[in-house]
């Protein structure tokens, strides 16, 4: 066991135990598979814990995205940001062992609402989301700022009691830096960011603020003709029909006020250019104020019972967090183009 910056305890398992804990890397314990490598769940000091192991095939880029990631959680400690509990150096690939978050991602999550199967209270989703910009804004907030890079719903996993934890920090960079090429998830992507690729504390605000559209709308950030939802949002506000693209599950007469106040701030964040948009600090603080409102509370949210649901329809619990959403990644200059025309909209 050792002590990492800011007294974070970070241990280092042998390969023996790791090979123990999953079993020899048994498919029967495989929770997930992505593009960075393949996550298990097993059990380290009687504790359920994740192991992803990286993939021997994968790219230096890869790999260094790997290193990234636990360099960047060897410095954070926060309720909301999934806990990097240490790591083994002695398998030919680089394997990371984090807390394991029993519940779905968020985006999964909104999945269940928008197929019926599962209903999310307006508290429950601005809860989710003040203590998602908690997280961001603690990065934020370092002496050396840790900049997130890809915020969407999948990469917000959810404990017990859909508690968010912020995960998956493949894309994310200590201090404001131009990288080499794009990188995030479309829809979600700061226009501003794909003018040089240089990462802001401003970009991650935009893309929270895509969440928020998600969380009141119930859309998704494109839709099947690639319209954004952040256009029709702005069309919406701009025309003062508002009303009709909001979830009609959290609509009422109570709870319109609160929906205004959210909506006023996820256009804050998503003003172009950026220089303008609120601190996450301010966000968390006014969401955590929204969430806590009278009329919001009236109506209590019912757990979230896995076991009534089929896995196989939902998918892994972790599939888009420790094995990396298919999504992100780098843009090809096309790419970019499409995606610079269509936030002009």
């Amino acid at each position: 066991m050792i002590r990492a910056e800011g007294n974070i305890t970070f241990n280092l398992y042998t390969s023996g135990q790791i090979e123990a804990a999953t079993k020899n890397f048994d498919k029967a314990c495989i929770v997930g598979r992505g593009g960075q490598g393949t996550v298990y769940r097993g059990f380290l000091d009687g504790a359920a814990v994740a192991i992803k192991r990286c993939n021997n095939e994968i790219d230096e880029s890869r790999k260094m995205d790997f290193v990234r990631e636990l360099v960047i959680l060897c410095r954070v400690n926060h309720p909301n940001i999934v806990k990097l509990l240490g790591s083994c150096l002695q398998f030919e690939a680089p394997t990371l062992i984090y807390e394991f978050v029993p519940n779905k991602t968020l985006e999964e999550l909104l999945d269940l609402h928008r197929s019926r199967r599962f209903h999310i209270t307006l508290g429950t989703r601005l809860r989710i989301a003040a203590e998602s910009a908690e997280a961001l804004a603690h990065l934020h907030s370092l002496p050396h700022p840790i900049l997130y890079g890809d915020v969407k719903p999948a990469n917000i996993l959810l404990a017990e009691g859909l508690v968010a934890k912020v995960s998956d920090f493949g894309c994310s960079t200590i201090d404001e830096k131009t990288q080499a090429v794009a990188k995030g998830t479309p829809g979600y992507i700061d226009p501003d960011y794909l003018l040089e690729y240089q990462l802001t504390a401003n970009n991650d605000i935009y893309s929270f603020g895509v969440i928020l559209l998600e969380l009141l709308t119930g859309k998704r950030p494109l839709s099947k003709e690639r319209k954004s939802l952040t256009s029709l949002f702005q069309e919406a506000m701009a025309d003062g029909t508002l009303v009709d693209i909001l979830d009609n599950d959290i609509v009422d007469e109570d709870t319109m006020r609160v929906i205004q106040h959210t909506a006023a701030l996820a256009s804050q964040c998503l003003i172009v250019p950026g220089a303008t948009r609120p601190p996450m600090s301010l966000v968390a603080a006014e969401l955590r104020q929204l969430a806590l409102a009278d009329e919001v509370q009236r109506c209590p949210q019912q757990p979230l019972l896995l076991e009534d649901l089929s896995f196989m329809e939902m998918g892994s619990t972790v599939s888009t967090w420790y094995g990396n959403s298919r999504t992100s990644g780098t843009f090809s200059l096309e790419k970019k183009a499409v995606l610079s025309i269509e936030f002009a909209r």
